[in-house]
């Protein structure tokens, strides 16, 4: 399957993309021959991908990682790069290839001590392949002083290197650095494709696949999650019930209460599915002593300590994200509501609760919903300045009620 069959919706940057990897082969051909570069080339040393959540911009810039580093011999009768089988192609994907790096945090942000690990190894010759590739998942993330460390990579970057950047907007990237890259947009995929991607790639029912596609509004992750993970359905299902809870003060406080603490639960049990393992790892890796009731060697107490460190740090990520998804699912609820008080034709996401959509449309007017819903954004926003979350969960829920 060629590199780009993942990438959903997307036609435009695909077609830029292979264009892109075309001239890619061209200048590396023309370099190893000891020939004079060809003009006017598509490619270039970094690259910024954006788009809304669930758009695919991690998957773009892996997909264009691989077509940069395969191997394919029908590449020299003419074939694009991207064959999606060959080894350069395969070890890419999936994420073991030599020389390419990708980067994704479970921290809330990316610092200079990592970042600076990334441009030491950017400085290298590939290895194996055609290019040192870095792919950087969540360059939103990248404090202030990582930016501009980052900054001096892009700005000169060693001949073979690339740099895939990878965020939800053009402002959530430091402004001297995306001067620096190609911009590539991706939209949010349509819904129909989403639901055949889930079909064709994950076997998935084709209804199961449509309704969750729909309850999703084309965002591909959590479409396949909300198909195969009962537990999210049944978040979902609790998330879009307290718009109905908000009709007092104590359901308000109780609703918020909630839904905090299931976001606590879900960080919980994601943590403990990774933190065990990750400790026992590590715990062996330094020489733990056996039957000694793990006991560790002196000097290590110090890693140890990090470790856990990082792990408390990612459970809070995972708690906020969380809670982020579940106030994604609640705008989606009041822009719903919004649809059917205008009379909307767009297609209503959360068509399996109707009933629950059309009582609370009869309730009031469209600038009721629209303050609400201004209301659920604010609470976004307060999340991302570090309130604390059940005071802006209970914010919220009273802002709710009074409409």
């Amino acid at each position: 399957m060629p590199v780009w069959d993942d990438l959903v919706g997307q036609e435009r940057v695909q077609t830029q993309l292979a264009a892109a990897a075309r001239d890619a082969d061209a200048l590396v051909t023309a370099a190893e021959a000891g020939e004079a570069a060809p003009t006017a080339s598509k490619m270039t040393h970094a690259w910024l991908f954006t788009g809304p959540p669930g758009a695919g911009r991690d998957t773009a810039a892996r997909a264009f990682a691989a077509a940069l580093q395969c191997t394919s011999p029908d590449r020299k009768l003419g074939a694009d790069p991207g064959c999606g089988f060959c080894d350069g192609c395969h070890t890419t994907l999936v994420g073991t290839h030599a020389d390419v790096e990708i980067v994704r945090t479970d921290l809330l942000s990316i610092g200079v001590k990592e970042t600076r690990e990334l441009v030491r190894r950017a400085q290298l010759s590939p290895a194996v392949g055609r290019w040192q590739v870095i792919v950087l998942e969540d360059a939103d993330r990248l404090t202030e002083g990582a930016g501009n460390v980052l900054l001096k990579a892009v700005e000169e970057p060693a001949p073979r290197t690339v740099w895939l950047l990878c965020a939800p907007s053009l402002e959530d990237v430091l402004p001297t650095i995306r001067s620096r890259c190609r911009h590539l947009s991706l939209r949010t995929p349509p819904v129909a494709a989403v639901a055949d991607v889930l079909v064709r790639r994950d076997g998935i029912e084709p209804e199961v696949a449509a309704a969750a596609a729909r309850a999703t509004q084309g965002h591909i992750d959590r479409a396949r999650r909300l198909a195969t993970d009962e537990r999210a359905r049944a978040r979902r299902t609790a998330v879009l019930r307290l718009p109905l809870r908000v009709d007092d003060v104590g359901g308000c406080l109780k609703a918020a209460q909630e839904l905090v603490d299931a976001a606590a639960e879900d960080a919980k049990q994601m943590a403990e599915e990774v933190d065990a393992k990750e400790t026992e790892e590590l715990r062996a890796a330094l020489g733990a002593a056996a039957g000694t009731g793990g006991r560790m060697p002196r000097g290590t107490a110090g890693v140890m300590k990090e470790l856990e460190d990082k792990q408390k740090r990612r459970r809070t990520r995972t708690q906020r994200d969380s809670l982020d998804l579940a106030l994604t699912d609640l705008t989606g609820f009041y822009r719903d509501v919004l649809a059917l008080q205008l009379g909307s034709t767009v297609a209503i996401a959360n068509e399996d609760i109707r009933s629950d959509l059309d009582r609370v449309a009869r309730s009031g007017g469209p600038e009721r919903t629209l303050r609400r819903i201004e209301a659920v954004i604010a609470c976004r926003e307060a999340l991302d300045r570090n309130v604390a979350p059940l005071l802006a969960v209970e914010a919220m829920t009273m802002a709710l009620r009074a409409g």
